[in-house]
């Protein structure tokens, strides 16, 4: 990879201050201005060659159009829910995150929020503060030999099953990507998501805030579920449908909410916060010391490493976007692609922009489809029926009428007509 020039960074929000001194120390200028108003941002954006946030600062659009000299957007953390992705990938713009910084921390609060649904501890505290000792109102019940269900398993997930399965649970899961033999030897079986809900008694979600896990959790999802399920939500606000929780909570279908994400943060509509059987927090996921130093830390490296054409890490959007037009089999597509690392890579195809870029490299099936939290798992069972095995996969972040998906295989497939009852239109390549 080829050096880039960073002279200045700007730090829109508090990070641990070995962030600051990282860059400094490899000769890059560094500005902190904390709770910037949008209007000073786009107006100061276009003095910075980076900037670096956490998760307050909403780096829309515009602020990326006013960016005239801005090379590199870093989140400390994980995730870029906060950053226009697409605005800057059009603009070759690098955007990244951290996306192993806060996994110890995410997984250490999920299991808090578990073990206190379980034992209702912060009611409980609440109401001895207020004078009361009040045994029987409180009545909890083990995790020992209880079901938890994760749904999905990265490096959050994993780590959660470890630790609960310390607590006696037995831990069951679902995710597209994780083969099943992997997700097995940290002792949680792997079943699809109709199988899953039946026999949960305490449900956590750990996949990215995409089209195929908005609502993963509704009323559907819920009357499916065992009465009284307990459900952590950790990861991202609007994966679990919030007005589908608060029925399932006044009708008794779910026995309990933990929250430390919302779909609007603060939520103005209180009326999950207020209920009481929700543990509800304020986004602190990542709110450790240890978390907020690694991520400060890993922001910084990769920033001076991209800087020295070491490597490009945590990259969700690299740089120098090129845009063509194809027209094959009398079909016309319009495509966009760059070089990251030496490797060219696919970022968007007829409006489907990918949330990870795809390596042009091995083989490649690309299919367009509706998007779903069952898709992947049926294209799966079709690949695999046929001797193919996925090994990555690439989803839209936007959702486009039947967007474009990509996954990594094995090996091509003999015969594109066997995916017909699931996708629209498909094609593969070798390269």
């Amino acid at each position: 990879m080829a050096p880039t020039s960073i002279k200045s960074v700007l730090i829109s929000e508090s990070v641990d201050p070995r962030c600051r001194a990282i860059l400094e120390e490899n000769g890059i200028l560094v500005t902190e201005k904390q709770n910037m108003k949008k209007e000073e941002l786009i107006a100061e954006i276009g003095l910075y060659d980076g900037l670096v946030v956490r998760s307050a600062t909403k780096v829309t659009a515009d602020i990326i159009s006013a960016a005239h000299n801005l090379k590199i957007i870093g989140r400390a953390g994980t995730g870029v829910d906060n950053v226009d992705v697409n605005a800057a990938t059009h603009k070759g713009i690098i955007v990244m995150n951290t996306p192993s910084g806060n996994t110890i921390s995410a997984a250490e609060l999920t299991c808090a929020l578990l073990m206190s649904l379980s034992r209702n501890v912060p009611q409980a505290v609440m109401s001895m503060k207020e004078g009361n000792w009040d045994r029987k109102k409180f009545m909890g019940s083990e995790l020992y030999g209880k079901v938890l269900g994760i749904v999905g398993l990265g490096r959050i997930g994993k780590e959660v099953a470890t630790r609960m399965q310390a607590f006696g649970m037995k831990t069951v899961g679902y995710d597209p990507i994780t083969p099943l033999e992997v997700s097995a030897s940290w002792g949680v079986e792997q079943m699809s998501l109709e199988q899953l809900w039946p026999l949960c008694d305490y449900i956590t979600v750990h996949t990215p805030l995409m089209p195929s896990t908005v609502g993963l959790l509704n009323d559907n999802t819920f009357a499916k579920c065992k009465k009284g399920v307990k459900v952590v939500n950790c990861a991202r606000g609007g994966i679990i449908d919030e007005a589908a929780l608060l029925r399932a909570l006044e009708s008794g279908q779910c026995g309990g909410a933990g929250l430390d994400v919302f779909n609007e943060e603060p939520p103005k509509n209180r009326s999950l916060v207020d209920h009481p059987n929700v543990i509800s927090c304020p986004h602190l996921g990542a709110s450790t010391k240890e978390a907020q130093a690694r991520c400060g830390e890993d922001i910084a490296q990769q920033i001076v490493d991209m800087v020295k054409g070491k490597n490009l890490v945590g990259a969700v959007s690299p740089p120098r976007c090129l845009q063509v037009e194809l027209v094959a089999g009398g079909c016309s597509y319009r495509v966009s692609g760059s070089v990251q690392g030496g490797v060219p890579v696919l970022l968007e195809l007829n409006g489907s922009v990918f949330r990870q870029p795809i390596a042009l490299c091995g083989n490649l099936l690309f299919f367009r489809a509706s998007g779903g939290p069952q898709l992947l798992s049926s294209m799966a069972g079709v690949l695999a029926a046929n001797g193919v095995e996925i090994q990555s996969f690439s989803a839209p972040t936007a959702h486009p009428e039947d967007p474009w998906h990509c996954v990594g295989v094995s090996s091509l497939l003999p015969d594109l007509s066997v995916l017909k009852p699931s996708v629209k239109d498909a094609a593969q390549l070798q390269i």
